[in-house]
């Protein structure tokens, strides 16, 4: 069974940073795509940033400048270094994977459990 499990989030004051973590673990072949999303109270989740498995990254408009995703495949690891942030980044994060799990599988998408970043202003 493949997990995921995030760290890092918190509470911060507007202007401060803070940087997350997800870690896979299991019967892993290979992690392709890896990215972060968030949802605030009331709203639907979002893409924040992901990052492909040759390092690609696209990040959500309303991030771009502030925020940095970034992996260690060694370590089945994805980073998310927010800086600058503001009371609206305030959310729920969540970490997905892309993973295949042998060489002939198709890749499946796995989600961490969640992570509170809590910005006051």
């Amino acid at each position: 069974q493949v997990q995921l499990v995030e760290s890092g989030g918190g509470l911060v004051q507007a202007g401060g940073s803070l940087r997350l973590s997800c870690t896979a673990s299991g019967n892993i072949f290979k992690i392709n795509n890896m990215g972060w999303y968030r949802q605030a109270p009331g709203k639907q989740r979002e893409l924040v940033a992901i990052i492909t498995s040759s390092d690609i990254t696209r990040y959500a408009d309303s991030v771009k400048g502030r925020f940095t995703i970034s992996r260690d495949n060694a370590k089945n690891t994805v980073y998310l270094q927010m800086n600058n942030l503001k009371p609206e980044d305030t959310a729920v994060y969540y970490c997905s994977a892309a993973i295949s799990l042998a060489p002939v599988s198709g890749d499946s998408d796995y989600w961490g459990q969640g992570t509170q970043v809590t910005v006051s202003s």
